[in-house]
């Protein structure tokens, strides 16, 4: 009896949103999935600058989301609209990608619990909500793509937000999963994470 939306299952925590059991592009909790660009809808073979949809070639030249002019042009768009949003132009419906707030309230809610999942180091997250203790997500720790380079696979999971980092706005918040801790910063956007996506 697995609750599911848009034909992707999520688990109810007992916070604003549902979380997705699954990345973007697996087909169980414990798979990797595909990693995205910020503001990018589709994996790609090489992750830079140069090949970044949103700028013109430097992260000095942003084309969208950009709050600073040292950056690019200006249009004070902090949050990915839908049609630049990974979760929702792949599995549509109401799904996207969580905010920074949304991510934040995860970390606050649940208990994060680095573990194996049939063999995939990665997170357990488990509600500490009233009524939700029995409810969890798993995380693995996809590690991330640069250039052609795939690093960090199982020591470290980098999930995106759909939340511009606005003091620097080359960067987006993430979450990021370490063995011994887990917390959130704001890296370049030209990167692949993964993507967790969320839904009302």
């Amino acid at each position: 009896n697995v609750d599911s939306h848009n034909g992707h299952e999520y688990v109810d925590l007992g916070l604003s949103v549902k979380w997705a059991t699954c990345n973007v592009g697996a087909n169980s909790p414990e798979e990797y999935g595909d990693y995205f660009a910020w503001g990018e809808v589709e994996p790609k073979e090489v992750y830079n600058w140069s090949t970044y949809k949103w700028c013109n070639g430097s992260e000095y030249s942003l084309t969208k989301y950009c709050t600073n002019s040292s950056y690019g042009t200006v249009d004070n768009k902090t949050t990915l609209e839908l049609s630049d949003d990974a979760a929702r132009a792949n599995w549509g419906g109401s799904w996207r990608m969580p905010t920074r707030a949304e991510q934040d309230e995860l970390r606050e809610n649940c208990t994060w619990t680095w573990t194996t999942q049939n063999g995939v180091y990665g997170h357990k997250v488990t509600s500490k909500k009233s009524g939700y203790t029995n409810k969890s997500i798993f995380l693995p720790a996809a590690g991330d793509r640069y250039d052609r380079s795939h690093g960090d696979a199982g020591y470290i999971g980098y999930y995106w937000s759909s939340s511009l980092y606005t003091g620097s706005p080359n960067n987006a918040w993430s979450v990021d999963l370490y063995s011994d801790y887990v917390d959130r910063y704001g890296y370049s956007r030209s990167y692949g994470f993964s993507g967790r996506p969320v839904c009302q």
